[in-house]
């Protein structure tokens, strides 16, 4: 069994408010739930406007099929126009 770990840091340019930033974050983190079988959650920088950290986790008997699953999800991050997504770590536990 391979756990992933996919941290990301990303800015939303045009969040003015934590009210702003939730409403492009929820889009975000609810499309990868749906589509990916995967957890997602905003870990840091939660009191910060324009600044996020992701944390996507993936489970599976394979490395190949956790990497997969891993970047596909960061593929769909980045296909939102409002979101761009700066500094990835990946861990593999």
């Amino acid at each position: 069994m391979i756990i992933g770990l996919a941290a990301c840091e990303c800015l939303i340019y045009d969040a003015h408010s934590l009210k702003d930033k939730r409403a492009v974050l929820q889009r975000i983190l609810t499309r990868l739930r749906q589509r990916y079988n995967l957890s997602v959650a905003e870990v840091d920088y939660q009191d910060t406007w324009q600044r996020t950290k992701i944390a996507i986790v993936s489970v599976a008997s394979s490395k190949v099929a956790v990497e997969r699953e891993l970047q596909d999800a960061l593929k769909l991050i980045d296909s939102f126009p409002e979101i761009e997504r700066t500094i990835t770590d990946m861990e593999w536990i």
